[in-house]
């Protein structure tokens, strides 16, 4: 007896092809409603939230960054060039130790950020690149002295600016960007013979002041980015939502809500996709039409809660009695089971539908007033899709199935039934 398959698990029915969005853990959407549903000025990624941010944000922020490097490179060698047509040699090769410094800062930052990083990497990257980019235009400034020591400084200034305005980074590098110029021009200015050292201090802070408003546009800029984040993680979450709830409509629209199996719609549009999409990459196909015998006995007898229980261990051989995915059982309706087999031949689904029947009656599931015998039975059918070298459309396999069905609950009932033309002859 091959009791063991008859419980089975029933295959779900496939919904949609569509590949799911992929979920966010109920953690982050907590922290992304929290976020959202608070001030915006208030807002601070930390944990797995922030990790999914800098991984979003990363190329962006890596394209900005090597641009502003190769943007400083090329108006270091830009400005050189300029000054060793207009300046005398002397004041160009003051220039030169220090202006060399910047390319080489620059060009490793470039190459640092070609591929991702550790946070902290990350950051000792770009803040000692702009460090030594910084100190190479002070120093350009510094070392040649005249109108150029306070031109430099200020032009030191600018770029780190443009530094922090144009870098997505974590406030707490903007500070130290905007820190380490505003340092390297006090001490320069301290140093400065022209310059007394309240002067250099007044300077210092009018410059901070500068220098702070632009971190905390940076900081605000970052804020809208990150919220921007967020209405785009709700969104993602609300339509991964949505997505298994049609994908779970769609599945009860699909799907026999007793038994487990595909419904009729379900195998109709199976059917109608096979014989317009599959029939000519197929060799073959086969259709059984199974129905349980003296069902109506058996819930007179037993109830219906019984004859319920008998259909759901029925389906359940059926499915188990399958081959693999290809093959697609549905309930017909009432106690009737469709079984469609693709690529299968006439004696291979005369296997299949073979098996189902003894499956069904090893599983001696109560029938006392059947006339087959105390236990359930079930009557099957078998039409093929090549009919005297011919092939036959769904309709008609379908009736020539239910034909044989018929024949083989005339002749004693459990029992499978090929279609032939007799069949036909002997239903007249």
């Amino acid at each position: 007896m091959d009791t063991e398959r008859t419980t089975a698990p029933i295959k779900p029915v496939r919904a949609s092809s569509r590949k799911p969005l992929q979920r966010l853990s109920p953690a982050i959407v907590e922290q992304v409603e929290r976020l959202l549903g608070g001030r915006t000025r208030d807002i601070r990624f930390n944990g797995e939230l922030a990790l999914l941010f800098r991984e979003r944000s990363w190329p962006r922020t890596a394209k900005i960054i090597r641009a502003w490097m190769v943007w400083v490179i090329v108006l270091d060698v830009l400005t050189l060039g300029l000054n060793a047509v207009l300046l005398p040699t002397e004041t160009v090769m003051s220039m030169l130790w220090p202006a060399s410094i910047l390319p080489p800062a620059a060009l490793v930052a470039s190459i640092a950020f070609l591929r991702p990083h550790a946070l902290r990497v990350q950051g000792v990257f770009i803040l000692s690149a702009v460090f030594l980019i910084l100190l190479s235009v002070a120093l350009v400034g510094v070392n040649t002295g005249g109108e150029f020591y306070e031109r430099h400084l200020n032009i030191m200034l600018f770029v780190a600016v443009t530094a922090i305005i144009i870098f997505p980074v974590p406030l707490g590098w903007a500070m130290a960007i905007g820190a380490t110029a505003l340092g390297i021009y006090l001490v320069f200015q301290l140093r400065n013979p022209d310059i007394k050292a309240g002067s250099a201090l007044a300077g210092t802070l009018f410059f901070a002041s500068g220098v702070a408003a632009t971190v905390v546009a940076r900081r605000t800029a970052t804020i809208f980015a990150q919220k921007t984040f967020l209405l785009e993680l709700r969104d993602r979450s609300r339509l991964a939502e949505l997505t298994d709830a049609n994908s779970q409509l769609e599945l009860l629209a699909r799907t026999d809500p007793l038994t487990g199996v595909a419904n009729r719609r379900s195998m109709m549009e199976t059917l109608n996709h096979f014989w317009n999409e599959d029939l000519k990459r197929t060799s073959g196909a086969a259709m059984l039409m199974c129905d349980v015998d003296d069902f109506k006995h058996l819930n007179d007898n037993l109830g219906h809660a019984e004859g319920d229980r008998c259909l759901v261990k029925v389906a359940g051989i059926i499915q188990s009695s399958m081959r693999d995915e290809r093959d697609q059982v549905a309930r017909y309706g009432g106690e009737e089971f469709l079984v469609f087999l693709p690529g299968s031949d006439q004696q291979e689904a005369g296997v299949i539908a073979e098996r189902i029947r003894s499956r069904v009656e090893a599983a001696s599931l109560p029938n006392p007033t059947s006339r087959v015998g105390p236990w359930v039975t079930v009557s099957i059918g078998l039409a093929i899709l090549m009919q005297n070298g011919e092939l036959v459309s769904a309709e008609h396999m379908q009736r020539q199935a239910d034909a044989a069905l018929y024949l083989a609950k005339k002749t004693g009932r459990n029992r499978v039934v090929v279609h032939s033309p007799e069949v036909d002859q002997s239903l007249q």
